[in-house]
């Protein structure tokens, strides 16, 4: 199978795309590069990924349509895995900007540089944060969406675009609603990377609202077992599902198992205004679905994560 990743230098891009050449699916990566986090790893991974012969990378800014449509116009492909965007709910306040042209642009630049090839599925990144903060747990893909962030607000856009393209342009859709993807090769920006960065370095970490978040942690490997059964599932038209684990973990719960171990200063500081406080997911759709039976136990996950960490020092600097 000949599959076309967006954002491929990124966490979910580039374990989706080992993967899928392990498995000896054939490649097409392309990545902009951006500078919200470490270039380094970026280049680490993309490394790894030229290892195999299978893989082709261009670098390409998917806000650039000429340049887009020229990469994707001779090329052959039987799926799209659209991962590009400008990551991050914090940054949003900083930059709103960038989310709008990366996000929304940059989505609608992709869907038109395919509308006239022959695309048997297009699956794109979705988020948890098109629900906002609810009442109401676990969060259902049928319940009422109302994101509090510009970042939240252009991954809704993306699924009613994709709605209306599917009806235009007749390509199948599948709109993924990551929640809190966490592993090996993860955003350093992240939560986890950052705690395990502050004990290395004996640095302070400043934990948000106290430690009174809830997050619906789902591991990087139950991501690409997920996205693989996807691809070679039959679809027809235009499919939403949660990713998750729904098993939420607390914050402070996680810091303190960790701290116990692994003595970290931590400084309580209050909440950022773009952080939603509570993400739990219902992933029987997904589930049922593709017959998918067990997501991954996060206690381990988290262990095995922090022994990788300990092995790969580019994340610290």
């Amino acid at each position: 199978m000949k599959i076309f990743i967006t954002g491929v230098a990124g966490f979910i891009g580039f374990s989706l795309a080992n993967s899928f050449l392990n498995k000896g699916h054939r490649v097409y990566g392309i990545d902009n590069l951006d500078q919200y986090y470490s270039i380094k790893i970026k280049k680490k991974r993309l490394n790894i990924l030229k290892k195999y012969k299978n893989f082709v990378f261009n670098k390409v800014d998917i806000i650039n349509y000429a340049k887009l449509f020229n990469t994707i116009n001779n090329k052959k492909i039987d799926v799209i895995v659209h991962l590009a965007a400008q990551a991050g709910v914090r940054y949003s306040i900083i930059n709103p900007n960038k989310y709008l042209d990366v996000n929304i642009s940059g989505f609608m630049n992709l869907i038109k540089a395919i509308k006239n090839k022959k695309i048997n599925k297009f699956i794109y990144a979705s988020s948890s944060s098109v629900y906002g903060d609810s009442k109401k747990f676990p969060l259902k893909e049928n319940d009422n969406l109302n994101p509090k962030n510009i970042y939240g607000l252009s991954k809704k856009i993306n699924e009613e675009i994709a709605n209306l393209k599917q009806y235009n342009f007749k390509i199948n859709f599948i709109g993924l609603r990551f929640f809190t993807i966490f592993g090996e090769w993860g955003r350093p920006d992240m939560f986890m990377f950052k705690l395990f960065k502050a004990f290395f370095l004996k640095k302070t970490f400043y934990l948000n609202n106290y430690g009174n978040h809830i997050r619906d942690f789902t591991y990087i490997g139950d991501v690409k077992k997920i996205v693989e059964k996807l691809i070679n599932k039959k679809i027809s038209g235009h499919h939403i599902f949660n990713v998750c684990s729904n098993k939420p973990q607390n914050i402070l719960k996680i810091i303190q198992k960790f701290t116990k171990y692994n003595k970290t200063k931590v400084e309580m500081i209050s909440i950022n205004k773009a952080d939603v406080l509570k993400t739990h997911g219902n992933n029987y759709k997904i589930k049922k679905f593709i017959k998918y039976k067990k997501f991954s136990n996060f206690d381990l996950l988290f262990n095995k994560t922090f022994e990788w960490y300990k092995k790969n020092k580019i994340y610290r600097f």
